[in-house]
């Protein structure tokens, strides 16, 4: 009862700013019925979560805001602080409310109740738009052949948000973004759930959900698996590594997927999603012919993962992964066989000696054993041999000074089985030796000098880069060339 009350305590000094009641007159009651409820089924949480909203009621100046789109904050009526460690980090809070389909408000709401054969209605009276504008700039130690070194993008990109409450179980992540690349706006990240926290099993609290989403691990509650995780932003123009595993982004924005999640005693979470193709853009029903990854049938999902929460403390250890079967421009004959699984882990450590700043470390692996039957059977093989293997490993420590700023070092290495068809040579993106081995390292440094500001300089340094550490593409570019200075300017609305 002491949580509860102190949580409507702070809404009633939110309720003095302007929150208004409904067209009956009961929001109020019906508001503190709802967060009562809302705070006794995260009691662990919330109690970690009372100091954190203290605080930021004296750091609101100095709040960050990336992915923490505003939408979100006008709903809760709290600050972005409240969700994020610096965004897209969550805090406990903000696993909460993105477990429980990102539909806690307590902000004024057009409702009817359910009445006989009527259905219910909670609409928001605030419609949930943000709007995020990028610019930026990229260097690389060595220019790439014929362009000019230096790229400033304004915009780098710019991308509209539906986020919020839908109802009163189902909320939405939903992002389209326009890249000055390719000149266009195009479908991203987007995560539309039903999240239900009402019930109990042995006792215990107990959530379960359904998600629709466009991107494996996007649906996950931390930042230690790829969708979330670090590096936070990154240049569209500089070179990257040839080899990547499918669960590391391959499939991002390319399938459409439907899946379940339950979360036990706010300590186990079990997911799953199964997920088909769905190229947008591209003609439907799909010929395949268009995408050198064709999902056969369905590609399941899994997601298993234990929390534990205290005052100045919280772990995750947890496993995931992917099984696929694809074919490469075609979706009848011969399929590659893909199988991702992965170990993760993250640790958030808020120092109350110093003034409860927060010290994160993550990590994650990532093992891929793939049969690829149709790429090596193609008129022109695009593969060597049957049987590879990928091994990614990906590691950061980030500090964070209050939520003004923050450092991250962040390590990592990919390894696998050689191929000179599979990673053919090519000046710049190619590999000379068929390796796919790289290796570096990621050093960020983000300042927020206004709530809706961020500004960050980024640097990517790689020790070995498709294979080599010189003359990796056989061209006569070395890995250093690729050494990347990337400055961002983030203005959130």
């Amino acid at each position: 009862m002491r949580l509860c009350s102190g949580i409507i305590e702070l809404s009633g000094v939110l309720g003095k700013r302007g929150i208004q009641t409904d067209v009956a007159g009961r929001r109020g009651n019906r508001m503190q019925d709802e967060i009562c409820r809302y705070a006794r089924s995260a009691k662990s949480l919330i109690k970690l979560v009372i100091p954190v909203m203290l605080s930021v009621c004296l750091l609101v100046a100095f709040k960050p805001e990336a992915r923490a789109v505003p939408s979100y904050s006008r709903q809760t009526g709290l600050p972005c602080a409240t969700c994020h460690f610096a965004p897209p980090e969550l805090t406990p809070f903000g696993r909460k409310f993105k477990l429980d389909g990102y539909v806690f408000t307590t902000k004024a709401q057009v409702t009817d109740d359910k009445k006989d054969h009527n259905s219910a209605l909670r609409l928001l009276e605030v419609f949930p738009l943000s709007v995020v504008f990028d610019t930026s700039y990229t260097a690389t130690k060595s220019p790439q052949p014929g362009t000019q070194n230096g790229n400033f993008q304004l915009p780098q990109d710019v991308s509209l948000f539906l986020a919020g409450a839908w109802g009163s179980h189902v909320g939405s992540f939903a992002q389209v973004t326009y890249t000055g690349v390719t000149n266009h706006f195009s479908w991203d990240n987007t995560d539309v759930r039903y999240g239900n926290s009402e019930r109990k099993l042995w006792g215990k609290p107990f959530t379960y959900g359904v998600t629709f989403n466009n991107n494996p691990t996007v649906e996950d509650l931390w930042n230690s698996t790829p969708a979330w995780g670090f590096p936070f932003t990154a240049s569209n123009v500089s070179p990257t590594p040839m080899a990547k595993a499918l669960i590391n982004g391959a499939l991002g924005q390319d399938v459409a997927g439907l899946g379940g999640y339950t979360m036990w005693n706010e300590h186990l979470y079990v997911g799953g999603t199964v997920y088909r193709s769905q190229h947008i853009g591209g003609a439907q029903p799909n010929p395949g012919t268009g995408s050198g990854l064709n999902i056969r049938g369905f590609a399941p999902y899994w997601r298993v993962a234990w929390q534990t929460t205290t005052k100045n403390n919280s772990l995750e250890v947890g496993t995931y992964g992917i099984h696929a079967k694809t074919s490469p421009f075609a979706v009848t004959g011969p399929t590659d066989s893909r199988t991702d699984w992965a170990l993760d882990f993250q640790y958030d450590r808020t120092i109350p000696q110093f003034k409860n700043d927060v010290l994160s470390f993550r990590g994650t692996y990532i093992r891929e054993n793939s049969t690829l039957n149709a790429t090596f059977g193609l008129p022109t093989p695009a593969a060597s041999q049957l049987r590879h293997h990928l091994n990614t490993a990906q590691a950061n420590a980030e500090y964070h000074f209050g939520t003004k700023f923050s450092g991250t070092v962040g390590l990592f290495s990919v390894t696998g089985t050689p191929d000179i068809l599979l990673y053919a040579a090519n000046p710049v993106t190619g590999s000379a030796n068929g390796d796919p081995r790289s290796n570096g390292y990621i050093l960020n440094f983000s300042w927020w000098p206004e709530q809706n500001i961020d500004l960050a300089v980024q640097y990517t340094g790689y020790w070995r880069f498709n294979g080599a550490q010189t003359n990796y593409d056989g061209a006569g570019r070395n890995a250093s060339s690729n050494n990347a200075v990337f400055l961002l300017g983030r203005f959130v609305f």
